[in-house]
């Protein structure tokens, strides 16, 4: 995992368009106009199928005044490109909802104290109080809202509003077992990051360890996708496999499965973190 530290005023600029010759010779001469450094770039391109053009750069640049509405002017609306750009010392707010498991939210708050994820958290959210020790601990505000099939949408107007005070860029569902609302997932678009276990569609719902074992599987993993309206169908940000045998009991699968869950939410988490990623209808370009 690339731990890459940034200056205050490096940026990264995430673009994508229609692929035509050119376009990174463009970006290049206007950045170089502008005084910035391309410490970094990655570019794909999906010419002749698609005919479409992807590329992430990270650039070391002066704060220069009307920069992002001269490149918009001079680049973005003459390549018909659709873009953005973040900058370094500009940290995203990270909100994490959780449920009673705690492997995939205390992996996380690890990683953010020991600095391996550059973002603030403000708040940890869950329907159970298990884990409030956990993150009060560390310093982080710890909110039990309980919910119900009769409370469901109060409890999801309670959650957007703290998103909205604590001004939340990205939420993480560190296996958070509730299914979000369309009109939840609808506040924030391609920034809600859930991770399950990669058995789906065949052990879809409770005890999915018990009936692969049953069935006698080869292969566990995890799957860190976006949320979107269809439940656990989302354009996929990471994933990773294990080889397992007869040998393994249930509580062998479910020790490996939450390890690789871990490891593939965190994975998604930073590449998210660092502008790596571009969504591509119900796909990604992850750099």
């Amino acid at each position: 995992m690339e731990n890459n530290i940034s200056s205050p005023n490096t940026a990264r600029l995430l673009i994508s368009c229609p692929d035509k010759p050119g376009i990174v010779a463009t970006v290049s001469r206007f950045l170089y106009q502008s005084g910035a450094n391309i410490l970094d770039a990655s570019q794909h391109s999906t010419d002749p199928a698609e005919g479409l053009f992807f590329m992430r750069m990270e650039v070391l640049m002066p704060h220069t005044p009307g920069f992002e509405a001269a490149f918009q002017e001079q680049v973005a609306t003459p390549l018909n490109m659709e873009w953005k750009i973040s900058y370094a010392d500009q940290r995203k707010r990270m909100a994490i909802l959780v449920s009673a498991y705690d492997h995939c939210l205390l992996d996380l708050l690890w990683r953010w104290r020991s600095g391996e994820l550059g973002v603030d958290i403000p708040l940890v959210i869950s329907n159970h109080p298990t884990l409030e020790k956990d993150c009060t601990s560390m310093g982080i505000p710890f909110y039990y809202l309980p919910v119900s099939g009769d409370t469901k949408a109060s409890q999801e107007a309670a959650i957007a509003k703290l998103m909205a005070e604590q001004r939340i860029d990205f939420i993480v569902l560190a296996r958070y077992m509730q299914i979000l609302s369309p009109q939840f997932v609808s506040l924030f678009p391609q920034r809600i990051i859930n991770i399950h276990h990669s058995f789906l569609p065949a052990f879809a719902g409770a005890r999915p360890y018990q009936h692969a074992y049953n069935r006698g599987v080869k292969l566990i993993g995890a799957t860190a996708h976006y949320v979107t309206d269809e439940l656990d169908e989302g354009p996929i940000i990471e994933q990773d496999v294990a080889r397992v045998s007869h040998k393994h009991a249930i509580n062998d699968l479910v020790m490996l499965g939450r390890d690789i869950e871990r490891q593939v939410l965190t994975r998604a988490v930073k590449a998210h973190i660092d502008d790596r990623v571009i969504v591509l209808g119900n796909k990604t370009i992850v750099f």
